[in-house]
């Protein structure tokens, strides 16, 4: 297997939910055990842009889950966002890698001024104290000079910032194509294989061949 074997996913309030839930799905489909964190402000995002919806209680979040993506029992963990004793809460438990898909400029300020007012923004804290592969997916549209500044500070620690951008060389047909970009470039970032997206020169063939 490469690419680590857990890994948390956090779902915030911007835009693309469709991004996170197809993440989720392809580190099912892989065999990652997925610790699984999102805002309500995610959840209505959730409500809003897709027929996903979620159950508000944590344990019947996971079930929903495991049953959505054909996880193995116990392979999808869901935690709510005061549950202090959740292993990404702590240096000594969580998970080696860290993916905010979709993330709210919200909670790239947040997560880029220290706090910890929430257990998502806990666990990116704790990801960049442990100096642990933190990926950061922000989706918004003009960006600031204050969101700029936000993701350049985090850049500068490690952090690997990976806007919802996806390209068109690949030539989507589909919006589910323009999703599958994104998750695929975040795939690539994990070192997890995937066959969504060619990686660029794969099928590259010389002029005079």
């Amino acid at each position: 297997m490469t690419g680590p074997e857990r890994i948390t996913l956090a779902m915030t309030g911007a835009s693309g939910a469709q991004y996170g839930l197809r993440l989720l799905d392809c580190l099912v489909q892989e065999n990652r055990e997925v610790h699984f964190l999102i805002s309500k402000a995610a959840q209505l995002v959730m409500a809003t842009e897709t027929d996903v919806l979620l159950p508000g209680k944590p344990q019947a979040m996971q079930a929903f889950l495991s049953e959505y993506t054909g996880a193995a029992p116990g392979q999808i963990r869901v935690f709510g966002k005061e549950d202090w004793m959740a292993p990404a809460a702590s240096g000594s438990g969580a998970p080696t890698s860290m993916v905010v898909l979709p993330c709210s400029t919200g909670t790239l300020s947040a997560i880029a001024s220290g706090a910890c007012n929430n257990l998502i923004e806990r666990a990116a804290d704790v990801a960049l104290k442990e100096r642990r592969q933190l990926i950061l997916v922000p989706r918004e549209t003009p960006f600031s000079s204050i969101h700029l500044e936000n993701m350049l500070r985090l850049s500068n620690l490690g952090v690997t910032i990976l806007p919802a951008s996806p390209g068109f060389y690949h030539q989507p047909q589909t919006i589910d194509d323009l999703v599958d970009f994104v998750v695929a470039r975040i795939l690539n970032c994990l070192n997890i294989p995937q066959d969504m997206l060619p990686r660029w020169g794969e099928h590259h063939q010389c002029a005079d061949e």
